[in-house]
Order: C-alpha cells, then sequence, then structure tokens
C-alpha cells in the first residue's frame, strides 16, 4: 500500500473519554512495506532527578527472582521535570516559539493532548506517537520536549508531517496505533534530535520487558514515570499496569533497557494506545505489539524525510 502524507494543519487529541488522549486531526500519512528494524540510540540526554535515577536503577538490577509480573504488582506512577527526549504535544497558534528557556510565544490553548518521544533516524526529525493522538485534527500541532511548568527548555517543534499505517486511516485498527511525526528543524536549521537526543526503537521484542513509561496526564504540568513490567493482553497488544495514566499520556513511550546513567534513554517497543485507546482506566495501560509494520512504516517515514 502506497504511502500518504499529509503536510500539516494540525489540532489536538488525548487519552481522553475512555480514552488517554484528547483529540486532533491533520493531514496524516500511512504506508506499510514489511522489514523489522532497531534504531540506534543518539546522544542521550541525562536526568538529574535523584528519586528517578534511583528507582530506575532499583528496578532494573532488582535480581531475576524477585521481580514481579504486572498483574501482582501495581505501582503508581510520580511527577518529575521531565526527560530531553520526551514531550508534550500542543495544538499551535500561528506564533511557534523555538527559544529554549520557556513556552512563550506558544499558543498553548486547549493544553496538551497527548504524549511524543524523539527516535532515532538519519534526518534526526522523527518522534513516535500514537495514532489516536493524530487522528482527526484540523490545526497545527507542536511538540514542547521536557515540558514542565510552563517551560520549553529544549524549544518547541512543528510537526510537519504524520505518518500512520492505510489500516489505521481505513478503519482505526487498534493494531496499527502508532503514528510518526516529522519535525521542522528549528530556525538555524537544527534538527530535534541534536538538540534532545533519541531514543532506539525496536521491533520484535518479548512480550515480557521492564520498561519506564512517561506520559503527560492533562492538566498537569509535569509528566509522570513509572517502572514495571509488560505483559501480553492478547498476541498483538501489551498490557502494563500502574497508576496515574490518566488523559493525555497516549502515546507515552515503553522504553526498555533504561539505565541510571542515561535516565531518558533506552529503546521505545511500545507507545501508550492500541486497545482502547490506551486504557479505559488511569491504572491500566496498553501498546501495540511493534512488528513488523511498524519497522516499515518507521522506513517509510526516514525515507520521506530524507
Amino acid at each position: 500500500m502506497g504511502l500518504r502524507v499529509r503536510l500539516l494543519p494540525a489540532h489536538r487529541r488525548a487519552r481522553g473519554r475512555t480514552w488517554k488522549r484528547r483529540r486532533l486531526v491533520l493531514p496524516v500519512t500511512g504506508g506499510i512495506l514489511g522489514t523489522a528494524a532497531l534504531v540506534t540510540l543518539t546522544t542521550p540526554a541525562r536526568v538529574t532527578t535523584d528519586n528517578f535515577i534511583r528507582h530506575i536503577d532499583d528496578s532494573m538490577t532488582q535480581p531475576a527472582a524477585s521481580r514481579q509480573a504486572p498483574s501482582e504488582t501495581a505501582p503508581s506512577g510520580l511527577a518529575f521535570s521531565g526527560v530531553p527526549a520526551v514531550g508534550a504535544l500542543f495544538p499551535a497558534g500561528s506564533v511557534i516559539s523555538v527559544n529554549r528557556s520557556s513556552a512563550s510565544g506558544l499558543d498553548t490553548n486547549g493544553g496538551h493532548f497527548c504524549t511524543a518521544s524523539v527516535v532515532h533516524s538519519p534526518a534526526g526529525d522523527l518522534a513516535v506517537t500514537a495514532a489516536h493522538c493524530v487522528n482527526g485534527t484540523g490545526g497545527q500541532i507542536v511538540f514542547v520536549p521536557g515540558y514542565h511548568d510552563g517551560v520549553a527548555p529544549y524549544g518547541s517543534w512543528l510537526v510537519t508531517r504524520v505518518y500512520t499505517d492505510p489500516e489505521w486511516d481505513s478503519s482505526q485498527d487498534p493494531d496499527d496505533d502508532v503514528a510518526f511525526l516529522q519535525l521542522a528543524a528549528d530556525a538555524a536549521g537544527t534538527p530535534v534530535e541534536s538538540i534532545t537526543g533519541a531514543e532506539q526503537l525496536a521491533t520484535g521484542q518479548s512480550e515480557h520487558e521492564r520498561v519506564k513509561v512517561i506520559g503527560y496526564p492533562e492538566g498537569s504540568e509535569e509528566p509522570v514515570w513509572c517502572v514495571n513490567w509488560t505483559q501480553a493482553f492478547s498476541p498483538t497488544q501489551l498490557q502494563f499496569d500502574c497508576g496515574g495514566y490518566p488523559n493525555g499520556t497516549s502515546g507515552g513511550p515503553f522504553i526498555a533497557n533504561a539505565t541510571p546513567s542515561d535516565a531518558g534513554g533506552g529503546t521505545v517497543i511500545g507507545v501508550i494506545g492500541g486497545y482502547q485507546q490506551g486504557g479505559d482506566t488511569p491504572e491500566v495501560s496498553y501498546s501495540i505489539v511493534f512488528g513488523p509494520n511498524v519497522a516499515s512504516l518507521y522506513e517509510e517515514a526516514v525515507t520521506s524525510s530524507a
């Protein structure tokens, strides 16, 4: 199936209603080919929030015998000041700020509605989120990495193209609830990845992975984070049990292989979305299994942005 690219106008969306988002409509894209992909991390950024690093350290080094499956433990997400490669999606006004000190100039009418994360690409201009976050948007969208407390420490980045699978476009199949966002460079021509670093992107991972999930709850000025094990909800969907992931957290990355020294860096193996558009309750979140369709969609986005 051919690639369909929508140039933006965008608007808004999130895990709302029974979902973890609100709603956006922009020109969206699609296309599937069918190979596997593993993208390497570039310039991982460090987080200095002490309790965040301590928790990642404890959870990632816990002996395998003492680890519990998600159904046996249900932690709760904690608010923190964010990491560079994960950010919030906002509906944009006519003025887009790219200063790296505040969100002044950014029209946050309606607030942030979903979460996205930068993934490595040759051009350094791609982020990943849930397709339902950008379904039916009419207006422009900006990505604000590391957003917290009204501050955009790494600038705000205009979404210029959205890539979704044709199966999502035609029927909103929950097994295709993923989208790649192409982001415009800043005024100096610098791509987002050069500023924030990026996560790896991996497909074909185990259904049982210890992951860190970051999301921006609707109406909150800070993201939340939580670490737990994924489990298979179905052959095509992953489940992540942790409280504190309400509307707005859709698109939040499932990050495997996070480390204390490079907190915020790792490998994205899923995003909040899929079944129930991410989950009916804040306590349970879902993601599609990243497989060949996601790999080929990523390759389409890379090819188109080259």
